[in-house]
């Protein structure tokens, strides 16, 4: 099925001479940034926003469960849980003591867990949220939603231990 010869472009070929510029009276085409391929723009939204949705659902969940799993009175007090590490390791909090139990946790204040785990759970929720609905998100956005959802999970012990 062959299209009609006047409305598809021909390529110059090596003899032809070179066209002349268009004539004033033809009206410019839609001024709009061009689509080049390989940007990948669609792709970055969906992935971004997909990511976001995922934060967003997994510190909603932290959320609402915190308290009652890894909070001073929960199944296993996550408080409980750094003090033993802190005391495997001569209750130092060195290179050693963060690599076995990497959170943001042992920089903080102990003395409520429950409200550090709430403010660390909301944080990430705020950050998720703005990327989901935003769709504006860089590296350190999503770095910093890694490093809350690392510091829960690390002090989560097996609530949170489904991938280990």
């Amino acid at each position: 099925m062959a299209a009609p010869g006047g409305t598809l472009r021909k390529r110059r070929g090596v003899g032809e001479a070179p066209r002349a510029p268009p004539a004033e009276e033809e009206p410019a085409p839609p001024a709009r940034p061009p689509l080049r391929p390989g940007t990948f723009w669609l792709s970055r939204i969906v992935l971004l926003r997909s990511i976001a949705l995922l934060y967003f659902v997994a510190f909603l969940v932290a959320y609402h469960q915190n308290k009652q799993l890894i909070g001073e009175k929960g199944l296993l007090p996550g408080k409980l849980y750094l003090q033993n590490v802190q005391r495997y390791f001569k209750g130092k909090i060195n290179l050693d003591t963060l690599s076995y139990a990497p959170t943001i946790i042992w920089f903080l204040d102990w003395s409520d867990m429950d409200s550090i785990l709430d403010y660390l759970a909301g944080l990430g929720l705020g950050i998720s949220a703005c990327v989901l609905v935003t769709g504006c998100a860089n590296m350190i956005l999503m770095a910093i939603l890694w490093i809350l959802y690392l510091s829960l999970v690390n002090v989560g012990q097996i609530w949170y231990s489904f991938g280990k």
